[in-house]
């Protein structure tokens, strides 16, 4: 027989803005509006950017994966609150908890890491005008935004992994509108 972790229950339930029902219709419009504008946006830097040949220098390069982290942080967490927010149901399942917390927790890293290599990039740049290109060649900055996603990713792997490892206690409803883990410490 498999051993399962029974700490954990097989549902969440949302709190969210359970205390203003009548404010549930109007925020699912505002927030479905603001997705599709930041979809939209996002989207178009990076066909922009893949588009147009002046703008293949690094700085755009880290835009372009700025903007693939932007759009992972906010379809990771924006379609259960849509979701939470039309209908009466504001439960997640446990998998779809953990999913939620890993994939946030390693977009959301690898976006301050990734914002801190575009740093480096603006210095190398106000700092080093001359030797710039010498020294953010095209390798460096995949290389930079490599190391972003992959920090992030082990990040995430790590605080999921801890996450697992708490023994919740009593309810399982989370006082707030997506998975994330100091939400799920508070249950421990």
């Amino acid at each position: 027989m498999e051993k399962a972790n029974m700490s954990f229950p097989k549902a969440f339930v949302f709190l969210g803005f359970s205390e203003f029902p009548w404010l549930e219709r109007p925020l699912f419009a505002v927030v479905l509006v603001s997705y599709f504008l930041t979809l939209l946006g996002n989207s178009s830097i990076i066909l922009l950017s893949l588009v147009d040949p002046r703008l293949q220098t690094p700085m755009y390069f880290f835009l372009d994966n700025l903007s693939l982290l932007d759009l992972g942080v906010t379809s990771t967490i924006v379609p259960q609150l849509l979701t939470n927010l039309w209908g009466p149901d504001k439960t997640i399942a446990s998998w779809g908890c953990l999913t939620q917390v890993y994939l946030f927790n390693w977009t959301a890293c690898a976006e301050c890491i990734l914002l801190a290599m575009m740093a480096i990039d603006r210095y190398v740049a106000i700092c080093q005008p001359l030797q710039y290109t010498l020294i953010m060649r095209p390798w460096v900055c995949v290389q930079m935004a490599a190391a972003s996603w992959c920090s992030g990713l082990a990040n995430s792997l790590l605080q999921t992994t801890f996450t697992l490892q708490l023994s919740l206690c009593g309810h399982q409803t989370l006082d707030h509108f997506f998975c994330e883990v100091p939400v799920l410490i508070k249950l421990a």
